[in-house]
């Protein structure tokens, strides 16, 4: 092996997974001209480009793309050695790389990382809020969260929270100017907080139940979002309903902030799951945000957590 070649290989896989040279430098603690200089490197070596460089992108060549999907799992399996190797002396340490919705982080995230920033001080964990359907490997993300149905069928999952009611909801401030719907056709006179679908650019229809059936309901009112959490803020003003999942509101609910409406017609989600490659699932750092999960969510929460399909 090249010795020249090989220490340049981990710039070259991080160029590759950031997509550009400056987010690279930032993850890797070097300048982006020294990020350039090292892949030039290897292309050198290898006398074949990687990279496609304009003033506005880089993106992997054919040949890239083949090289860098051969030598990662090599890198991988070398990482995860290291990992192991400290985690037997007591030491979990490395990056965790997640991928959640910005709606699981309050219900399934945030609380898991308060215990494990204190069990594991030496583990980082970077957290990327994405609603949108990725690809956690290509993205290279160790893992990521989201509803049960939404998850690829090669991926293990294991379950984080149990199945919870998606809840139209409104303040007793917007009802008691309003009025309160009595059944879901009632919608279309009510101010309803619409949700922005940035993958399509589409309108999120309201999944309810009618009669037993399953339906999907065109909304409309004087605000949009894109972030689901901000529907529960802009409810909590009076500003309109909002179509939120129940554990997200379930203290506002509990403490009369918010009402539950039309709650025959709420639809049962299966729950949020961690999903990750099989490859994976010996990663120490990823056990260790396993077993604290399992702590942290307690009996009712991660029943079935270890019953990975």
């Amino acid at each position: 092996m090249d010795r020249d070649l090989l220490i340049h290989l981990p710039v070259v896989l991080a160029v590759a997974r950031r997509g550009g040279f400056a987010a690279a430098a930032a993850d890797l603690g070097m300048s982006p001209s020294a990020v350039s200089h090292a892949v030039r490197a290897v292309e050198d070596r290898l006398e074949a480009p990687l990279f496609a460089r304009t003033t506005r992108s880089v993106a992997l060549t054919e040949a890239g793309r083949t090289f860098v999907a051969d030598i990662a799992p090599a890198f991988d399996d070398i990482g995860e050695a290291v990992e192991r190797l400290r985690a037997a002396r007591g030491r979990v340490a490395g990056l965790l790389r997640l991928n959640a919705p910005r709606v699981a982080l309050p219900i399934a995230i945030t609380p898991v990382l308060a215990a494990l920033s204190r069990r594991h001080p030496g583990l980082v964990v970077e957290v990327f809020s994405d609603d949108s359907l990725v690809d956690i490997i290509a993205g290279g993300f160790d893992a990521g969260v989201r509803l049960g149905g939404m998850i690829a069928q090669d991926m293990v999952a294991i379950r984080l929270t149990p199945p919870f009611k998606a809840v139209i909801a409104a303040a007793p401030s917007y009802l008691e100017v309003h009025g309160e719907p009595k059944a879901i056709a009632d919608l279309a006179a009510h101010n309803c907080i619409g949700f922005r679908l940035l993958a399509s650019g589409g309108l999120y229809a309201w999944e309810v139940l009618e009669k037993g059936e399953d339906m999907a309901v065109s909304v409309r009112g004087s605000v949009q979002v894109s972030d689901p959490t901000y529907a529960r803020e802009l409810a909590l003003a009076g500003t309109g309903i909002a179509y939120v999942f129940e554990p997200f509101i379930r203290r506002d609910l509990q403490e009369g902030r918010l009402r539950w409406l039309l709650p025959e017609s709420a639809i049962e989600e299966p729950g949020l799951f961690l999903y990750y490659p099989r490859r994976a699932s010996r990663a120490p750092k990823l056990r260790a945000f396993i077993e604290v999960a399992r702590d942290v969510l307690g009996a009712d929460a991660t029943a079935n957590l270890q019953c990975e399909r």
